[in-house]
């Protein structure tokens, strides 16, 4: 089972990425990129799904090594 296709993961994606599109689209209208503070948390919120991908992989990898000893 990949972490990736679980369902949250996949909303956060495509809300991320719909996200980053309207900043870079939107350059005449708004100023030529997103403010810091947009970008902080956009980092953020990657930083946060990655550590969850890692925790999950982790306990995954933990659970078969206690299976084979």
């Amino acid at each position: 089972m990949n972490p990736l296709n679980d369902p949250l993961i996949v909303y956060l994606r495509a809300l991320l990425s719909d996200r980053v599109h309207r900043l870079r689209s939107d350059g005449e209208e708004q100023s030529a990129g997103a403010s810091a503070i947009e970008w902080a948390i956009i980092t953020a919120i990657l930083v946060g799904i990655a550590v969850a991908i890692g925790a999950v992989v982790k306990g995954r990898i933990d659970k078969e090594v206690a299976n084979i000893k």
